[in-house]
């Protein structure tokens, strides 16, 4: 395969830097390296407190759990959630007893039809989990505007998007918490891993409970002698406040997370730069493609968005027979999985289903160069008779 989704991004360097971190430690669960990438993270997007997991998917569960909890969520309330997202954004509501409210996306950044988001929010809905697709970030400001003052929380799932920005600002610091991904094809990799991210400090301390079994341990230690006075019969270490689950990760994990992080900004340019030439490539051909023209993106992957669902598959076939792997982009509309089927209306997700059937995505990270995308624009000149 000449062009694969994604590639070897753990350099030499990245490996002879956990090597030796084996080498001269004798703790390798969560610790001190967990601790110390949680600072930096929350140093680098800009919030005050980060919570480092097994996985993306472990964030929204955790999140999505301590939320309940902290705000008294009652069994089906309604979070709104999009058609075309990453399937973990959708079970973690389910698996809690509260009901997804699917929307349709829109063929502009690829979040809500705003349209029908407004119109989806009754007297149950608590919050609306938003996904920043693919790197391009979501209108949060008319997002807001739609949420007005009803007291509707706003969640943020960055696991794609790591970077972008919205006047400036990172996304991750809009909403009450935002979740992050650092698996292998993401922006940066700790091989597998996970981050929440808030300004809350309950809910922060609701989430290091819950990372660790609900063990009062897992909190800073501040609030040891508080607890201890007040549960004087129950040995501390063993002292549980609440429900939990063991999403914890380890210090290899960290120390991936850790060296990638010092490389992230570089990272992001390069995709940027590619998604530049991207589109520069892509414009000529605008009668037959739908072209994603956003500001404050950080470059996920290579969209293609056909107008025509023949020409995607015919595309789908010639790249694939020259090497260049693609996949839906994401997993295309979710309610047209199995397990999801009930809440599937034609009707009600036309983006989506577009989306679904005419679009793919080509990788985009580090090692795409110029060469690569001469090498796609020739194939689509080829396929386009240009």
């Amino acid at each position: 395969m000449y062009w694969k989704l994604q590639e070897n991004v753990l350099s030499k360097e990245d490996i002879e830097v956990l090597v030796d971190f084996i080498r001269n430690t004798k703790r390798f669960t969560q610790f001190e390296k967990v601790k110390e990438f949680e600072q930096k993270y929350s140093q680098w997007l800009g919030t005050k407190y980060s919570v480092f997991v097994n996985s993306g998917s472990s964030a929204n569960l955790l999140l999505i759990n301590a939320l309940r909890e902290l705000y008294n969520w009652k069994l089906n309330d309604e979070i709104i959630v999009p058609a075309v997202t990453w399937v973990t954004n959708i079970s973690p509501v389910m698996q809690n007893g509260l009901k997804p409210v699917f929307v349709d996306i829109n063929l502009t950044d690829l979040s809500f039809d705003y349209d029908k988001l407004e119109s989806a929010i009754t007297s149950k809905t608590k919050a609306i989990f938003v996904t920043h697709l693919i790197g391009f970030p979501a209108d949060i400001n008319r997002i807001e505007d739609i949420i007005g003052n009803r007291g509707i929380l706003l969640l943020e799932d960055c696991c794609e998007s790591h970077g972008a920005t919205i006047e400036g600002v990172k996304i991750g610091n809009f909403g009450v918490a935002s979740t992050f991904s650092f698996y292998w094809g993401h922006h940066i990799t700790s091989v597998e891993g996970g981050m929440v991210c808030t300004n809350n400090e309950e809910l922060y301390k609701l989430l290091l409970l819950k990372r660790s079994h609900g063990l009062a341990r897992e909190l800073p230690a501040k609030y040891h002698k508080e607890l201890r006075d007040k549960y004087p019969d129950i040995d501390f270490n063993f002292l549980f406040l609440t429900d939990g689950y063991n999403v914890r990760n380890t210090e290899f994990n960290a120390v991936l997370g850790l060296h990638q992080l010092k490389k992230l900004d570089q990272f992001i340019k390069i995709r940027n730069d590619n998604y530049a030439k991207f589109l520069k490539i892509c414009e000529k051909h605008e009668d037959e493609l739908v072209l994603f023209k956003i500001k404050g993106v950080s470059s996920f992957s290579l969209p293609f968005l056909f107008r025509n669902k023949g020409r995607m598959e015919g595309f789908h076939k010639l790249i694939r027979e020259n090497g260049i792997e693609s996949r839906p982009i994401i997993s295309g509309n979710l309610l047209r999985q199995p397990f999801l089927k009930q809440y599937y209306n034609p009707n009600d997700f036309p983006n989506a289903d577009f989306l679904h059937t005419n679009g793919r995505y080509v990788g985009n990270n580090q090692f795409v160069n110029d060469e690569r995308l001469n090498y796609l624009s020739n194939l689509l000149e080829k396929f386009f008779g240009r």
